[in-house]
């Protein structure tokens, strides 16, 4: 009687203990379907644990069996597909060349179809981080996840600026990577780069963090308000490691990987990563408004070295913080006080040494927020509250409209003046007075200086009236003009 006691017990407490634990799975999945992105990012670290033994003689930090079955799953193959186009001279050099490869081909054959990179799941409902460069102007985007299932995903929003892409499919209840801090990331750590080199899917290498903050003027090359503040380690990244993950021991996501440095154009030492903290704020910014919405603090800033101490007449043995040049007029560091000649040394508290820091720092606000900046003024150490304004100089958001249309195309415009049209035999047009990354550089050959007369067979006599004439615009654009240094007519097509 006691053993049949006993095991009716026994019996009762398992069932008692499998309903249990089915309530509290069936109660906790409808919770987390009704969690924002940011609350599944919060509340998933501490589900992040898998079991694994570490040998007596390997430290616990240098075992990455952990990081990477925390993450292999959340790491995506993308393929890219394009319209055929033809190559043209501003293709003839492009700073992701190495992530491509045979995608970039000699002037005058055509573009192949399709290219592959990587990507980050970072919520179970579809949402999936990548470079830019990885989507950009792809025609059909294929998400390919560990298990070999295959999604066409859908372009929530870009930033060229970061290159940063956020993508979506259709799909739940999908593994994702919970994000890490990239401030706290040290020099010397150990770190994992995640994604499909070569096609070569869930490929795991190891190496440590050899620099942060790392300026290497990629970004800048293609759009002048860049934020290039990589993580730089030697773990191996190859073509097709683009937007995949670079995570912690702990298999925490603290990077992007981005790109390589290298004379062959293939991993030669060294690679790049954007920070997690810039990829949070600007893949929130893309969720919510389509595009990202950008503080600035309206300065121009140089790092603090030896040459220039020596320039400027300061004091070459204290080489802390970043130096204004200048201060833009009716941006937020004037209203604040600010002048050429200050010493900015914190943001929020948080200590800047270099320019990529503190432009770090203030990427991750908005329009509108009050950031604290501490600098030097003649060796006295002052602090300033500062609002930051957009790239229009307001504090508030952009709208995702015809502004946002004219920014993809990379040009600055202006109106031509009524003497030149005269001269040229035209009513009306509008120059291209510098091109930078965007639609017309990468999908044209248009040059600066030439004078758009049409767009879609309509007249275009001013700025506003090209703005006007691409608000909402999708799908295929024909420009139309003519340059003043050659004869005829000149026709431009792109899609939008």
């Amino acid at each position: 009687m006691t053993f049949k006691k006993l095991g009716l017990t026994a019996f009762v407490a398992i069932i008692s203990a499998l309903v249990a634990v089915g309530a509290y799975r069936y109660f906790d999945q409808q919770q987390q379907q009704q969690q924002s992105f940011e609350d599944k990012q919060a509340s998933a670290a501490r589900f992040a644990q898998v079991s694994y033994s570490v040998t007596n003689d390997m430290p616990a930090t240098m075992d990455f069996r952990h990081a990477a079955k925390l993450t292999t799953s959340g790491v995506v193959h993308i393929k890219t597909s394009y319209a055929p186009r033809e190559i043209s001279r501003n293709d003839q050099y492009n700073p992701f060349r190495e992530f491509f490869g045979d995608q970039f081909m000699p002037f005058g054959q055509q573009q192949p179809s399709a290219s592959s990179g990587s990507g980050v799941i970072i919520s179970d409902d579809g949402y999936i981080v990548t470079n830019n460069h990885v989507v950009d102007d792809g025609e059909k985007i294929e998400v390919i996840l560990a298990d070999k299932q295959s999604y066409e995903a859908k372009v929530i929003g870009t930033d060229p600026s970061t290159d940063l892409a956020l993508l979506k499919i259709e799909e739940k209840n999908l593994p994702f990577i919970t994000f890490g801090n990239s401030d706290s990331v040290e020099v010397g750590e150990w770190v994992l780069a995640v994604g499909n080199p070569f096609n070569l899917e869930s490929t795991v290498t190891a190496g440590i963090v050899s620099a942060k903050g790392r300026n290497i003027n990629l970004l800048r090359t293609r759009d002048t308000s860049a934020v290039e503040s990589f993580i730089q380690t030697d773990a191996a990244v190859n073509p097709g490691n683009s937007g995949g993950a670079l995570v912690n021991t702990n298999g925490e996501l603290i990077g992007i990987n981005s790109a390589i440095a290298t004379p062959t154009g293939t991993f030669a030492g060294y690679s790049f990563a954007v920070p997690v903290n810039i990829v949070s704020k600007v893949v929130n910014d893309l969720k919510k408004f389509g595009m990202v919405q950008r503080g600035f603090l309206g300065v121009q800033i140089a790092t603090l070295n030896a040459d220039l101490a020596k320039t400027k007449g300061l004091d070459a043995k204290n080489l802390k913080g970043v130096y204004v040049d200048g201060v833009k007029a009716g941006g937020a560091g004037e209203a604040a006080g600010l002048k050429a000649g200050d010493i900015i040394t914190k943001v929020n508290g948080t200590t800047v040494n270099t320019s990529p820091e503190l432009q770090e720092q203030v990427s991750r606000y908005h329009p509108g927020d009050k950031i604290s900046v501490t600098y030097f003024r003649e060796n006295k150490e002052k602090t300033v509250d500062v609002v930051l304004k957009n790239n229009e100089g307001s504090t508030s958001y952009l709208k995702k409209d015809a502004s946002s249309a004219v920014s993809a195309l990379g040009a600055e415009f202006e109106n031509v003046s009524a003497g030149e049209l005269k001269e040229m035999g035209l009513t009306g047009g509008v120059r291209v007075k510098k091109l930078s990354e965007g639609k017309l550089s990468s999908n044209t050959n248009m040059r600066e200086g030439f004078i758009i007369t049409k767009i879609d067979n309509k007249p275009i006599n001013t700025v506003d009236e090209l703005k006007s004439a691409l608000a909402n615009k999708k799908g295929g654009v024909m420009i139309e003009g003519r340059y003043p240094d050659y004869p005829g007519q000149y026709f431009y097509a792109f899609g939008l």
